[in-house]
């Protein structure tokens, strides 16, 4: 992908579909992750646009770590691919380590290899009771200088622009979890 010009640029940030998307794509160009965690991948079509965009960038650097119940999804849970699918269509676009797994198990069993990341995904597909559970994990794998957005549904299940999570909400969240463990 050629280096994208100003026009592209505006496009992607005001004018792109879907529109929720926009917030990731501002965060991108004013400071290019290098190391990028997403918690519920679904269907990759975002994922696969944010790493031909960082692509397009240059950096040969990128590293890209998914967690994602791939074929554990129940019925009731959005649609997704399957890990294979996912490491093929992936891996030519970032060194990829994809781990299955709810995101409370997944990232209890990796979180200590890890290291930190530049830019934290967090998706609306994500059950909250092990997203609940996963916030102490996510805590230790972000800097100060990190950014962590999260994608908030609606009342009615819409999902809705993503958002930055400041890391005082993040260290509260870890808080609870920590507490609802220590009343268990």
């Amino acid at each position: 992908m050629a280096k994208m010009g100003w026009f592209g640029k505006l496009w992607l940030t005001r004018f792109s579909k879907p529109v929720g998307e926009r917030p990731l794509y501002r965060q991108i160009f004013d400071r290019p992750p290098h190391r990028i965690l997403e918690i519920g991948i679904g269907t990759l079509a975002r994922t696969e646009r944010l790493l031909k965009l960082l692509r397009g960038f240059g950096d040969d650097s990128l590293q890209y770590v998914g967690l994602d119940r791939f074929e554990g999804r129940l019925p009731t849970d959005p649609s997704g691919v399957s890990l294979k699918q996912a490491h093929q269509r992936l891996s030519p676009l970032a060194k990829v380590q994809l781990v299955p797994g709810n995101a409370d198990s997944a990232l209890s069993r990796v979180s200590n290899h890890l290291g930190t990341f530049d830019l934290v995904l967090v998706s609306a597909d994500n059950d909250q009771r092990h997203m609940e559970r996963s916030w102490f994990f996510l805590q230790r794998l972000v800097r100060p200088e990190s950014v962590v957005f999260i994608e908030p549904l609606s009342a009615a299940g819409i999902r809705l622009a993503w958002q930055p999570l400041e890391q005082s909400r993040l260290a509260d969240l870890a808080s609870r979890s920590v507490q609802r463990r220590a009343a268990a």
